[in-house]
């Protein structure tokens, strides 16, 4: 869903107009990109910073008003002063929403708690949390999800191997990421009888205490 935003063009612009802004409480911004001329604005700086919670921001699709007409954006960039951590400006990228747009989303793995091989005694290797993803904005997915529940000791998840919407394509380079693995030894199968013993004796000995 596309975030709305209500922007003022600022008559002015440098580093005097922009303390000018801050000092009201408010965050100078730009807009630039698809051959157009940057617009310089300002946004309201309590609105901007509750927005910052929105998850996966920088995956959504703006929706500028401003004096100057409609501009269909998203954020690339947000600058903090280095002491109060306060945002002190942020860089929005016009885009053409009947074009794909480049952009990395973060990757999470789901159902560790019932994963074959983390029973089995394996390790998770979890490598690589962002995966780059090219398609139309309104496509585009605020995460992509690993689901660790049939994988065993010795399995691998690689970009080919990741669940992608449809309209949704792999970024430049990521086709044999490994994202996920799960380490370890596969425990031998003389073992197995001992530990499955070892398994059913822990109950009793327990109800025993």
């Amino acid at each position: 869903m596309a975030i709305k935003l209500n922007a003022e063009i600022r008559g002015r612009v440098g580093k005097g107009a922009a303390r000018g802004i801050r000092k009201n409480k408010n965050i100078p911004a730009v807009i630039y990109g698809e051959k157009k001329a940057p617009v310089a604005i300002e946004l309201n700086g309590r609105d901007f910073e509750m927005l910052l919670q929105t998850p996966s921001l920088r995956t959504k699709l703006f929706e500028i008003e401003t004096a100057n007409g409609h501009e269909d954006a998203m954020l690339m960039d947000i600058q903090y002063h280095p002491v109060t951590d306060r945002v002190v400006h942020a860089d929005f990228k016009r885009i053409d929403v009947k074009k794909p747009v480049n952009v990395s989303v973060p990757v999470e793995v789901v159902n560790a708690e019932v994963s074959k091989g983390l029973k089995l005694g394996g390790v998770l290797n979890f490598a690589v949390r962002k995966v780059a993803l090219r398609g139309l904005v309104h496509d585009i997915p605020e995460k992509i999800t690993i689901d660790l529940t049939n994988l065993t000791i010795g399995d691998a998840v690689h970009g080919t191997d990741l669940v992608l919407p449809a309209g949704v394509e792999l970024g430049l380079h990521q086709a044999e990421l490994a994202f996920a693995t799960i380490g370890g030894k596969m425990p031998d199968e003389t073992d197995a009888p001992k530990a499955a013993a070892a398994a059913a004796a822990a109950p009793a000995a327990d109800a025993k205490k």
